[in-house]
């Protein structure tokens, strides 16, 4: 898996939508609020969603070489395996599992992660999954905020690293901040001193807003303790996180919102695997 995501070609394909982000990527697929009664039936939607994702004949390791999952679907199956199992020992795709509780209120141009309980238990239990990922989101190129959002992200950072799995640390920068190219300068900067602070073995990927300037962050990618430098597509649609993800020689793709694009449940199997074959095919490109 290490070696999968240090050197592999591809992207990691973000199926990792939690209670809040569902609605929202359910109604963009064509199923309104109305057709789920209950907070149960919303995630049987979004896993069926998931499971026909990860079985179309493109979503295979020759493109996507890792995939992010919510906790919840650690406990789903496909064709009768743990999700988890399926992704790596049929499809060869490295499994990773979202482990930040949503977001705290905006406060100095930031908001960091909400407590995280339970997270000791939550990896334990993790059977056969890489590494995590946790998002922050940085609003305003705030130098205590940006501070904070990186101490924060390290010390769980740090604490995954313990339970022996890949942290994906994911300070996430508004791609619609007046000041997004003055923060991610700032970013760089703080990422850069807590790298320097891990030690041999330490590592971790980072999950990044696609910067202002490009190749911005070349030096944290080249950083021993660094496995892989990833880029979130952050509400730009499929073609425009593509172009700009192409212009980052040393990031590959994470998106999530980007892949699932033009995708619907009304749509034929051969209807939605062309949709997804596509997208598939526009974001490894741009991911080489």
């Amino acid at each position: 898996m290490r070696e999968k995501m240090a050197k592999g070609a591809g992207f990691i394909a973000a199926l990792d939508q939690s209670g809040g982000s569902t609605p929202k990527a359910l109604a963009l697929y064509g199923v309104d609020a109305a057709q789920y009664g209950s907070e149960e039936e919303m995630f049987d939607e979004i896993q069926r969603m998931r499971a026909r994702i990860i079985l179309a004949d493109d979503f295979t390791s020759k493109k996507v070489i890792g995939a992010i999952l919510f906790e919840r679907t650690l406990g789903e199956s496909i064709e009768g395996r743990k999700v988890a199992d399926y992704l790596w020992n049929v499809k060869g795709v490295v499994p990773f599992l979202k482990i930040d509780k949503g977001l705290e209120d905006q406060a100095n141009g930031v908001q960091l992660m909400k407590p995280i309980p339970g997270l000791a238990a939550t990896l334990a239990k993790a059977e056969g999954v890489f590494g995590t990922k946790e998002r922050s989101v940085i609003h305003e190129a705030n130098a205590e905020g940006i501070a904070a959002v990186v101490a924060q992200q390290f010390d769980v950072a740090r604490e995954v690293i313990a339970a022996g799995m890949v942290p994906i640390v994911e300070p996430e920068v508004n791609i619609h901040s007046a000041t997004k190219a003055e923060a991610e300068e700032m970013l760089k900067a703080e990422i850069l001193k807590h790298l320097d602070t891990l030690g041999e073995g330490q590592d971790v990927m980072l999950k990044l807003t696609i910067p202002s300037v490009a190749n911005l962050y070349d030096e944290l990618a080249d950083h021993p303790r660094v496995v892989r430098v990833v880029a979130l597509s952050g509400g730009y649609s499929t073609d425009e996180a593509c172009d700009l993800l192409s212009r980052n020689g040393k990031m590959i793709a994470s998106f999530s919102r980007a892949l699932t694009e033009g995708l619907s449940k009304q749509q034929s199997d051969s209807e939605f695997n062309a949709a997804l074959g596509g997208n598939i095919d526009k974001i490894y490109r741009a991911s080489l």
